[in-house]
């Protein structure tokens, strides 16, 4: 009933669930790309693994996030509908996004207090987690938004529907565009602000 009372209401000649449908578009692929920027970085700066070893990580999750398409189509089509699996799939993949975050904070390892976790399995795991749930959220809902947006147009709104796809296919390209731009300038600033806290405590 919530999908088909958004369904009903128009603004602008367009239904409203488009522009949530556009705008968390945007959003999702502004996390994805933002996190992937920064991603072989938290391998070998925080991991402390080799660049090997983290480049082997980072494509062997690329390559899931490409081969997951198939799992959600399958879902969408065969079980729970285009709808239901965006919305479950975006849950596993908010889940995995703070797996992700909370694998960064070393204070929950650093028992001695010197700045260095102590327990880099747990990192590592909760990493390697967060990482496959991502990887099955991006990959799940993306045969699916493009789809169930088009599914959102009557027949007689051709006109909006060549709209809605050149419009949702911009907010894909900004979005990946702004975050592989702006993560990189936020975590230098990041660094640059450890580095005076580190000297404030020293001194």
């Amino acid at each position: 009933h919530l999908q088909w009372s958004i369904y009903s209401k128009v603004v602008c000649g367009y239904p409203l669930s488009i522009f949530f449908i556009v705008v968390n578009e945007f959003c999702e692929r502004f996390s994805y790309y933002g996190m992937r920027a920064v991603l072989v970085l938290y391998f070998t700066y925080f991991l402390g693994w080799d660049d090997d070893l983290a480049t082997s990580i980072y494509h062997t999750f690329v390559a899931l996030c490409y081969l997951t398409p198939i799992l959600g189509a399958i879902v969408a089509d065969s079980w729970l509908g285009k709808f239901k699996t965006i919305i479950y799939l975006s849950i596993v993949y908010a889940i995995g996004q703070i797996a992700m975050a909370i694998s960064a904070v070393h204070d929950i390892t650093d028992t001695d207090k010197n700045g260095t976790p102590n327990d880099m399995t747990f990192h590592v795991a909760l990493s390697m987690v967060g990482l496959f749930l991502i990887a099955l959220g991006t990959g799940g809902i993306k045969p699916c938004v493009a789809a169930f947006g088009g599914d959102q147009f009557n027949e007689n709104q051709e006109g909006q529907r060549r709209t809605f796809f050149s419009v949702f296919y911009l907010c894909i390209n900004g979005g990946s565009l702004l975050s592989t731009i702006i993560t990189p300038i936020l975590r230098g600033r990041y660094e640059k602000n450890l580095k005076w806290q580190h000297v404030i405590i020293r001194v």
